[in-house]
């Protein structure tokens, strides 16, 4: 049996810039993406702490050490600068496999520096 199950969390980021009149995504500091363990292009879902809107988008590569957190395109209706956001990724896998699996999670100071 497959399940999902959560593979990463980038916890609390706080939007640096958004662009409505993008081709649409989320950019990201690539020094974040490591962190928790995200790829360029890959499906995430956005969480916004400060007004509960819910997302999915897909993962574009923002410059190392930018510390950049950007909705693009119709996503940047769903937040303004300063909100507070998680970002998540879930992977299929295995269902014996899914209970060892132990996902990245990244945390963040109010600057978007990593703790």
């Amino acid at each position: 049996m497959q399940i999902e199950i959560l593979k990463s969390k980038l916890h609390n980021v706080k939007v640096t810039q958004t662009e409505l009149h993008y081709v649409g995504s989320l950019t990201l500091d690539e020094d974040l993406m490591d962190a928790s363990n995200l790829i360029e292009n890959e499906k995430v879902l956005v969480v916004n702490n400060n007004n509960g809107e819910r997302l999915e988008t897909y993962i574009i590569k923002g410059k190392r050490g930018s510390k950049i957190v950007c909705l693009n395109g119709a996503a940047a209706r769903k937040a303004q600068v300063g909100d507070i956001i998680i970002v998540i990724s879930f992977a299929h896998m295995d269902f014996e496999e899914a209970k060892t699996f132990k996902p990245a999670l990244a945390f963040v100071s109010p600057d978007n520096s990593l703790l």
